[in-house]
């Protein structure tokens, strides 16, 4: 071992008399590991998030869109899905109809999104079918019903959140009302439709699951007056992040007037958010390892100003410059580096073992920390991604030898006559 390494290794180790010092050591050591366990947890907390809310969206949202320029909709939509499903990276394709309506129930209102969809085809292109917690899919089909004398009634499927506040569940009846309705000679008259309920579906996305309700496509084509138009064309992808490029394949085979938008194109906003999110508080956090930085500069300061005498007694002996500097930059590294393998250890179990935190968490302290009326989702995910831990550590290390430049060089220009004058 060389002796820059011995003699660094050694300071760290504090004698009797110089107690002070080593709690400073501990305490630099402490500051790095938990600079680096928080940046581990809280990136991976906000990858999980990310993921776990991209799911969401992507088992109630088509991977892609295709719609039309007209107030009136698509129409021969039979030909334009088998021209979209004719385009690589294409899997499936369904047609679908999208308007807001309200509903209504003996117990309340709620203005909703009002989806047609078709029965047989929804279920490969979103995860609908999955998230079913009662009811089919082929019960959204036309159905006739005895109730005083034989009438169509049509099935609707709502969300479990939007369930409960019409109080309502399934074979209850509901009213569907359009703003959008009929001219009469009163004036303009919303059109009003009852439906029965047939399903309730559970997304895990309280903005799903409280606005969104689903008939079949003939449904509402009859309810919005749409003859055999639909509103566009779901698609499901091979590749979620080849959308935009697929997308401007079929616009290319389909032309004008005919346009597509994808799932990232959908949901920009909230994306974007949390992009920002994750940059912010990873400078956020990053301060805190920046704390943990002038720690060990005032350590290895302290530590220059109680070794003065060695370092006078080592440059007599013939001890380079480059030496002493090197002896101070192991002591800091040391610091460093210890700190932020604890902290990666620590930061990695956190992150591993998060959503059993959470629960012991909640169960004994009595409260929720993600409610699901304020938040998107109802449960703390956590995804370790394993650059962002690379990055982190790297950073956390270069940031530590960085601090020991300063009191390292100070020492290195130490002058042994000054230092013994009054030894």
């Amino acid at each position: 071992m060389r002796y820059e390494w011995f003699i660094g290794l050694r300071y760290l180790k504090a004698k009797r008399k110089q107690t002070f010092i080593s709690i400073i050591t501990v305490i630099s050591i402490a500051g790095v590991m938990l600079g680096v366990m928080a940046l581990i947890v809280v990136l991976s907390v906000m990858n999980g998030f990310q993921q776990t809310i991209k799911e969401k969206i992507l088992g109630t949202q088509a991977h892609l869109v295709v719609l039309k320029a007209s107030e009136k909709g698509m129409d021969h939509y039979e030909e334009a899905i088998q021209k979209v499903e004719g385009v690589k990276g294409v899997i499936s394709a369904a047609p679908f109809i999208f308007s807001q309506v309200m509903l209504s129930s003996e117990s309340g209102v709620s203005g909703v999104v009002l989806k047609g969809i078709d029965p047989d085809r929804v279920a490969k292109v979103t995860e609908l079918a999955r998230n079913l917690k009662a009811g089919r899919l082929e019960d959204l089909k036309e159905n006739r019903v005895k109730e005083g004398k034989e009438k169509d009634l049509s099935g609707i499927i709502l969300g479990v959140e939007l369930a409960k506040h019409l109080s309502v569940t399934v074979d209850d009846y509901i009213q569907v009302i359009s703003p959008l309705g009929t001219m009469t000679p009163m004036g303009m008259m919303p059109k009003m439709k009852r439906f029965r309920v047939k399903g309730i579906f559970y997304s895990g996305m309280y903005e799903y699951d409280n606005t969104m309700a689903y008939v079949s496509i003939e449904s509402a084509q009859k309810f919005f007056a749409m003859e055999e138009r639909i509103t566009g064309i779901e698609i499901k992808t091979e590749d979620i992040y080849k959308v935009k490029e697929i997308g401007k394949d079929i616009r290319k085979k389909m032309g004008f007037p005919f346009w597509t938008k994808d799932w990232m194109e959908m949901n920009r906003n909230l994306f974007s958010a949390l992009k920002l999110e994750k940059v912010i508080m990873f400078i956020i956090v990053v301060l805190i390892v920046l704390v943990a930085a002038f720690n060990i500069i005032s350590t290895l300061i302290m530590v220059v100003m109680e070794k003065n005498k060695d370092i006078a007694i080592l440059k007599s002996m013939g001890a380079p410059s480059r030496s002493i500097l090197r002896i101070f930059i192991i002591e800091g590294g040391v610091i460093g580096v210890v700190g932020t393998v604890l902290g990666a250890i620590a930061g990695l179990m956190v992150a591993f073992n998060l959503e059993k935190i959470i629960d012991f968490l909640e169960t004994s302290f009595g409260f929720k920390i993600l409610p699901r009326d304020v938040y998107y989702i109802d449960k703390f995910p956590s995804q370790v991604n394993p650059l962002d831990v690379s990055l982190i550590v790297i950073t956390a290390i270069l940031i530590s030898l960085l601090a020991t430049l300063y009191p390292s060089w100070r020492a290195s220009k130490l002058d042994p006559a000054e230092a013994l004058r009054y030894e």
